[in-house]
């Protein structure tokens, strides 16, 4: 019998979920889209994953991690649940122990970890604006009727780079309209967008931070290797797409589990997840002048989690 440990991380945009062994071996992985519904694209995600994992593998840890990490470390019963930022550290520093900076742009945010020695000593996050996330990569290349991916490539292939304003979702989409209606090529105009992109992660994201070698580029929009291309430029350093970069953040919260769960039994409910229903809703406590907006979360009508109040009146309850 195999012993594997799950990892999952739910963001806006994707759900991720991956198996590994003791040996830190990928046994499973999985990429969705959120599609607005977490609850959904958990379940869905856990029936995916029960199907490519052998029937000789028992899970013996679980972890969570993403924008909805609380939501599915309940719905998993998981043993860890834990911020982007410390799963993408544990999951860079286990594949490359040299590492010293974390890029990472998913769908709707992000994010730069500046580690020494393994260890995260600073980061910063951008979820203000969207502004070279994933989910603006995806409209625009929509708009250009260009399949996602192959832009990288057609950046690459660009004879000149123009200058796209990238500060704003909105000023850069009029901007490349323009160009566009100035006759400048597609792929010149794409390679600008990924400079743009690149610019507008140094100068918000990035900024005063020391960035050494290795540098690591994940995330989503690391598939696109024109915003790579774009990174080595800016920085003059070479960047190293990781093998699993989509899902470096899920390898994180299953290698947290395994840490977690190392003198004690997991409290993972199983992939019988896919076929349990759960249902969240809000609740206005009118107990003080505070009034929490209290989140409730329901496993087959049950109520199995409360979160949301300052003063513990209704979390402490299900405890």
């Amino acid at each position: 019998m195999v012993e594997g440990f799950i990892g999952v991380d739910v963001g806006s945009i994707s759900t991720k979920g991956v198996v590994i062994d003791r040996q830190f071996n990928l046994l499973a992985g999985r990429y969705l889209r959120t599609q607005g519904n977490p609850i959904n694209s958990i379940r869905r995600l856990m029936q995916e994953l029960s199907g490519q994992v052998d029937s000789n593998v028992r899970i013996v840890g679980a972890g969570t991690t993403g924008s909805a990490r609380r939501l599915a470390g309940v719905m998993l019963g998981a043993d860890v649940v834990k911020n982007e930022i410390i799963a993408h550290a544990v999951a860079a520093g286990q594949f490359y122990p040299d590492v010293q900076t974390v890029l990472e742009i998913g769908g709707q945010d992000s994010k730069i970890i500046i580690l020494r020695d393994g260890i995260p000593v600073d980061f910063a996050m951008n979820t203000v604006c969207a502004a070279g996330t994933g989910s603006f990569l995806d409209h625009q290349a929509t708009r250009l009727q260009i399949p996602i991916e192959e832009f990288g490539g057609r950046a690459l292939a660009a004879k000149n780079r123009v200058n796209i304003a990238g500060r704003c979702t909105v000023f850069a989409e009029s901007d490349m309209i323009h160009k566009a209606q100035l006759g400048i090529p597609a792929d010149e105009i794409i390679a600008g967008l990924c400079d743009a992109i690149v610019r507008n992660y140094m100068n918000t994201v990035a900024k005063g931070k020391e960035i050494r070698p290795r540098v690591l580029f994940q995330g989503g929009v690391a598939a696109n290797v024109g915003v790579k291309d774009a990174f080595e430029r800016a920085l003059e350093l070479e960047v190293t797409v990781p093998e699993h970069f989509l899902v470096m953040g899920a390898i994180g919260a299953a290698l947290l589990a395994a840490e977690e769960v190392e003198d004690r039994e997991s409290r993972f409910a199983g992939f019988r997840v896919a076929e349990t229903e759960f249902e969240t809703r809000l609740i206005e406590c009118d107990g003080c002048p505070n009034r929490c907006e209290v989140v409730e979360t329901c496993r087959e009508g049950s109520v199995i989690d409360r979160y949301g109040d300052r003063c513990g009146k209704w979390s402490n309850m299900e405890k």
